[in-house]
């Protein structure tokens, strides 16, 4: 969301009360039989590695040295359930699986209608008011292969759609397009019928989309977004227990923890809250967001059980340009400038960020409350492209914030976008930003 200021904020988190009121009404909560889940699909078992990314990485010098882990499958669109021309398919990438022997699987479904309604060209291959199509062409043919008993002993870990909650929870009062959303109900009633469709199958788990520090880290919008979350769990057949958590950062940029300042911390009595940057968010990095949002989640009736995912395939800030201590300045905005591992120039920044570097590993409970540190995004993969000339491209179109030269009209609060140049349309391979990921990575990667 832009940091326009808190007035803003505020106007979109009690708009959002009124025009998603109608659309969350919460139908009846059957929680019907369940077979048993683990509490942690993470545990004990090895992820799939998958065999075409693991390719593209080592096509890159160095690339080897991370090639072997874990990484999401995404479906943007109709057309990868079966497989694009050249790409594995949900079902072959499922038999890639059980070939390797892996006990765990990831799939983001990231196909709504108006999908990414608050970014400026939003994507997706279905309009307001087509629910309907999503559900029967594209929901309905992944739990059909999900299902399939011979994948019984693999556990198949559901990413529901990562941007939903945080559109509507933050810019409804400031988008258009999100209040149609909004007034649709797309959303919430594709995303129950999802949860619905997905639970009945004991090795099938859900993590909601929950966003990122930078768009829910605001008391008011995070509450918002834990409303949002609780009543669309709570509609669906088997209620708030029927979700098995939520996962933020997902493709993002945040750090995971900034080393060097917290939100309490105060530079000749002024509080970093109040610095450009931080922008009076009560969150300035991911873990604590996470760890934060879980905790309201089961103070909103979620069970103790449920857990978060945190995506850091991205966010280590590594490199030279990573401070080795905390500023010296006596202003606090040039204090936070000087401390923070994060270089964008602004937090809302999301398209192919220029100085990134790869995070912390995937690992399994690393901090109370956390699932998992996951690479939901495969390192190298393009956000979007960065050339307006491919606006037309059918896969993505083209959106001004991944365009390095991209300046927004006068007072529209949008900051430069640290795009890399030459970049390759969403989902295409990127080798110049993997180099650069692997070269800015924190921890550092070892040399060979």
């Amino acid at each position: 969301m832009p940091a326009t200021g808190k007035t803003r904020r505020l106007l979109a988190a009690a708009t959002v009360a009124t025009l998603i009121g109608a659309a969350v009404v919460a139908g009846p909560a059957r929680a019907g039989a369940r077979a048993p889940h683990v509490d942690n699909p993470y545990a004990g078992v090895s992820g799939y590695v998958d065999p075409q990314w693991r390719a593209r990485a080592e096509s890159v010098p160095g690339g080897h040295r991370v090639s072997g882990h874990p990484t999401g499958i995404w479906l943007n669109r109709v057309s990868q359930i079966a497989g694009e021309p050249g790409e594995l398919g949900l079902r072959a990438h499922l038999d890639a699986a059980l070939a390797q022997r892996a006990g765990y699987v990831q799939v983001v479904l990231n196909n709504l209608p108006a999908r990414d309604c608050a970014r400026l060209a939003p994507h997706g291959e279905f309009a307001v008011g087509e629910v309907r199509r999503y559900q029967r062409e594209f929901v309905d043919p992944i739990v059909a292969i999900e299902r399939d008993p011979k994948y019984r002993r693999l556990r198949i870990i559901n990413v529901v759609e990562p941007n939903a909650v945080p559109a509507l929870a933050t810019t409804i009062g400031l988008s258009a397009r999100c209040a149609d959303v909004a007034r649709s109900g797309d959303y919430v009633e594709g995303i129950r019928y999802a949860l619905d469709r997905l639970r009945p199958y004991a090795n099938i788990y859900t993590y909601l989309g929950s966003g990122h520090h930078a768009e829910l880290g605001w008391d008011e919008n995070r509450s918002t977004g834990v409303r949002l979350i609780t009543e669309i769990a709570a509609g669906s057949r088997a209620g708030v227990r029927g979700l098995d958590g939520v996962i933020v950062n997902t493709a993002g940029y945040g750090a995971l923890v900034e080393p060097y300042f917290t939100v309490n911390t105060t530079v000749n009595g002024v509080s970093v809250r109040q610095t450009r940057w931080v922008d009076w968010n009560n969150f300035v990095d991911e873990l604590p967001y996470a760890q934060r949002l879980r905790q309201d989640l089961v103070a909103a009736g979620f069970p103790e059980q449920i857990g978060v995912l945190i995506d850091t395939s991205r966010n280590g800030w590594g490199g030279p340009r990573r401070p080795t201590g905390p500023g010296v300045a006596s202003s606090v905005d040039t204090f936070v400038d000087q401390s923070r591992v994060d270089r964008r120039t602004s937090a809302v920044n999301w398209c192919n960020q220029s100085g990134a570097g790869l995070g912390e590993r995937p690992a399994v409970a690393p901090q109370p409350g956390v699932d998992a540190y996951v690479w939901m995004k495969p390192p190298g993969v393009s956000d979007g492209a960065s050339d307006p000339a491919q606006a037309a491209d059918p896969r993505s179109g083209f959106d001004p914030k991944c365009d390095p030269d991209y300046r927004p009209p006068t007072g529209s609060g949008w900051p430069p976008t640290d795009a890399l140049r030459g970049a390759p349309p969403v989902g295409a391979w990127f080798p110049a930003h993997f180099t650069e990921l692997m070269a800015n990575a924190h921890p550092p990667l070892p040399a060979t």
